[in-house]
């Protein structure tokens, strides 16, 4: 069985979006600042282009994953990747209710509405041996308060967006302590670092 993970690129004040939802372009960044070309299944989303240091920790990583958790707001946000996640994997959709325009779930995306419990279940149906990304904000913060969160990863740009959204939302415990950091590489504009949760 593979991990539950979550993890964003964020700003050096912690933020990964900005008020109302602004500075992607300055987070995302290093996502087309290398030689190293990672492709998109969204017909939304051109192919990545990263440091080959990134790309040593990303393409192994995003090769592992078999599928995502996702809320109902970056679902919408994203105008659904054009129908397909662009790591070319399931998304299960956390939802209050599902989409009129998606009656039925397919291989593109699959709906869950009673709770974080149920969506990272059906994930881990989906993935197999693979790991599940979830994604920040308030699933990362449902999915490490009911205890389902195994790692953290995290890709810190050089950027102050002074506001907005941080990675775990507004946490109802705290403090919480992880180890490591368990990997620390230095891409083009871009640290990563992971961490795992302390059980």
């Amino acid at each position: 069985m593979g991990k539950i993970i979550t993890g964003a690129t964020m700003s050096l004040d912690g933020y990964i979006a900005g008020p109302d939802e602004s500075g992607f372009d300055l987070l995302f960044q290093w996502y087309g600042n290398g030689d190293v070309e990672l492709p998109s299944a969204s017909p939304d989303v051109p192919p990545f282009h990263i440091s080959a240091a990134s790309a040593e920790l990303i393409k192994p990583e995003w090769e592992s994953i078999g599928a995502l958790v996702v809320g109902r707001h970056l679902y919408d946000l994203t105008n659904t990747w054009g129908g397909r996640h662009p790591l070319d994997v399931t998304t299960v959709v956390l939802t209050h209710r599902r989409p009129d325009d998606r009656p039925e779930d397919d291989e593109n995306f699959v709906f869950v509405t009673d709770g974080i419990e149920a969506a990272v279940a059906r994930a881990r149906q989906l993935a197999g041996d693979k790991n599940v990304v979830v994604n920040g904000g308030q699933m990362a913060r449902q999915c490490l308060e009911a205890g389902l969160l195994d790692e953290v990863g995290v890709e810190l740009v050089p950027v102050l967006l002074g506001g907005g959204k941080t990675l775990f939302g507004e946490l109802g415990a705290v403090p919480v302590q992880f180890e490591g950091p368990t990997a620390v590489v230095e891409g083009t504009g871009v640290t990563h670092l992971r961490y795992q949760v302390k059980k």
